[in-house]
């Protein structure tokens, strides 16, 4: 079985490209999401983006994250909150502190975006330090 492009790509959240990413590859063949050097690295984006959208736009809900990371237009989004919100541990409306809850968010979004969650938990701490550091 082939890996998803989330996988292949070293960027399991599906990030496209945009911003100007700490850990992208030289080369970028995918003309819409950015290759990360590692899989740690993508992790790290990913923890910038979900840590941003509370401390930018005030989005502190996984009902508000998970539609603003995976759109309705694009996602069955309203299955992609359950799903979060069972995993994680909470109501789908209910505040959060992202950072706290990063280690257990971002494996649930990994797995959703790409059928599995390859990485253990030392890379996904891994990716989280890099980016709160």
């Amino acid at each position: 079985m082939e890996a998803t492009r989330g996988i292949r790509n070293n960027n399991p959240g599906n990030i496209r490209h945009g911003d100007n990413w700490d850990g992208l590859a030289k080369v970028q063949p995918d003309p819409a999401f950015c290759l990360f050097k590692t899989p740690e690295y993508g992790i790290r984006a990913m923890a910038r983006v979900l840590t941003n959208y509370q401390r930018r736009h005030g989005i502190k809900t996984v009902r508000g994250i998970i539609t603003r990371w995976a759109p309705p237009k694009e996602n069955d989004t309203a299955a992609y909150v359950d799903h979060v919100a069972q995993v994680v541990g909470v109501d789908p409306d209910e505040p959060l502190v992202v950072t706290e809850v990063l280690p257990r968010l971002i494996p649930v979004i990994i797995k959703h975006e790409n059928g599995q969650m390859p990485y253990s938990d030392d890379q996904i701490a891994t990716g989280i330090r890099m980016a709160t550091t």
